[in-house]
């Protein structure tokens, strides 16, 4: 990911950024920060405050090629803790989503899968094992984040039920609410949640205190939670309760032997 799109991320994760931390975070100079900031400005993405800018639009997530490729190795992590749940010949609803494409990833060479997903990006991860039944929706295609949503994937996770449904979220508010960037994403969000015998929540740390505009569903709700760390200060204390419920990928990958 360039600088820009760094910069981008942070603010759309706190809201808000500031050139002197940017500059002894990122390894550059404040005038460089100040002319990447200018630069996102003028692109209408930032909004110059004194001494930094703020994130000026909580509707839009960030691009596909982006996200892909943002915290990768803790994705990956989580992907690799979440497919560990998945016994071969389960039936496995996996949502829209960069880190939900990536247990895709993790899961290609398991046996027998029946996967329902609206991910097209996690129906190709699979496609390569024959031994896998995949079942899409139909609908429009949204690029570039090759996934469906609306009425025919709301329906489509209506008419089955999982072991286990695997699904992503926008942001996690400092209450434990849980956030997306559309309606629709919440709708089809909680289907799955609605529809799986245990219902799983893949998240970054980065996801909480993330703004996105579109609100459904409470932390507390899920049967699991896998994270890649433990997070510190109010995020962990919202987690405290939950117990066994969270899984940390980063323990776990040390509890293997």
């Amino acid at each position: 990911m360039d600088r820009r799109s760094m910069i981008l991320a942070a603010a759309q994760r706190q809201g808000r950024v500031m050139v002197d931390s940017l500059a002894a975070e990122l390894g550059v100079s404040a005038h460089t920060i100040r002319r990447d900031l200018n630069a996102l400005c003028e692109d209408a993405k930032l909004r110059r405050l004194h001494g930094g800018a703020e994130f000026i639009d909580g509707s839009a997530n960030m691009p596909y090629a982006a996200r892909s490729v943002l915290n990768l190795e803790a994705k990956q992590a989580i992907a690799r803790a979440t497919a560990a749940l998945v016994p071969d010949g389960a039936t496995v609803f996996i949502s829209i989503g960069t880190t939900p494409a990536l247990v895709a990833h993790a899961l290609a060479d398991r046996e027998g899968l029946t996967v329902v997903t609206n991910n097209l990006n996690a129906a190709l991860a699979l496609s390569g094992n024959g031994a896998h039944r995949i079942i899409l929706p139909g609908g429009e295609l949204r690029l570039p984040d090759l996934d469906i949503l609306g009425a025919a994937a709301l329906e489509m996770f209506a008419a089955y039920r999982a072991d286990i449904g695997i699904y992503g979220v926008g942001g996690i508010d400092s209450d434990g609410s849980l956030l997306d960037f559309h309606e629709p994403e919440v709708r089809v969000r909680e289907q799955i949640r609605a529809g799986s015998r245990r219902a799983v929540l893949v998240a970054d740390c980065s996801k909480f205190g993330r703004r996105a505009a579109a609100v459904g569903g409470r932390l507390e709700a899920q049967d699991l939670i896998v994270l890649d760390r433990r997070p510190e200060g109010a995020a962990g204390a919202l987690l405290a309760p939950l117990g066994a419920r969270v899984i940390i990928a980063s323990e776990a990958q040390e509890a293997r032997p």
